[in-house]
């Protein structure tokens, strides 16, 4: 059986938590296909992540992987074409906030993902789920993990990776009282879709 590395975050911010936990969770074991999907989750962590994803691919050894980040204010499920060799932002749960650092000091600017993110755009919103593509990961930790997953893809050709921003839940929205939400279970199945989509792409 094939394997999805499905990965999501820790609440990080003035985010109280993280809809990306719930996704992954709710679909961390199923299968899709001949694909197993396994779930983990993601320290917010600038120093560990990289490792942690590196211990997590090594563990699963997928097929794909796939990321998921909250992109609070953010109202559609955004796949996102590109990762830069950036890491700049706000502090992360410990509190470090690097400045115009590189993610590898000897790695390439940017890579595009391979996911066919055109045609999971298209199926979600075909099945009513507002998404469109993103062309900015940004440069916080949501951008590091998706480079990250990426350098393993470009030395992997059969590996496909990518990320997927998803806005915050309902609980979240109102909770943070600024930002819009969707239905758990909404946000649950439009990540399903994209799975769905990717594994079609690869079947096809």
């Amino acid at each position: 059986m094939k394997k999805i590395l499905l990965t999501g975050f820790e609440p990080f911010l003035n985010f109280k938590m993280n809809p990306t936990m719930e996704v992954v969770e709710a679909l961390n074991e199923k299968v899709m296909e001949d694909y197993k999907i396994f779930g983990r989750i993601m320290k917010v962590d600038f120093n560990e992540s990289s490792s942690q994803l590196k211990s997590y691919i090594e563990e699963v050894q997928p097929d794909i992987i796939i990321s998921l980040g909250l992109a609070g204010g953010r109202y559609k499920i955004t796949p996102e074409r590109i990762a830069i060799n950036m890491k700049d932002g706000e502090p992360d749960n410990n509190g470090f906030a690097p400045v115009d650092a590189k993610i590898h000091e000897d790695g390439v600017d940017a890579y595009l993902t391979n996911l066919p993110i055109r045609q999971i755009v298209e199926r979600l919103n075909k099945e009513g789920f507002p998404a469109e593509i993103s062309n900015t990961a940004g440069t916080y930790l949501c951008n590091n993990i998706m480079y990250e997953g990426l350098a393993y893809a470009k030395q992997n050709s059969d590996v496909l990776a990518g990320f997927i921003h998803i806005p915050a839940s309902f609980e979240l929205a109102i909770q943070h009282g600024k930002i819009p939400g969707w239905h758990i279970r909404d946000l649950i199945n439009g990540v399903e879709l994209c799975i769905k989509e990717t594994v079609s792409f690869v079947r096809a």
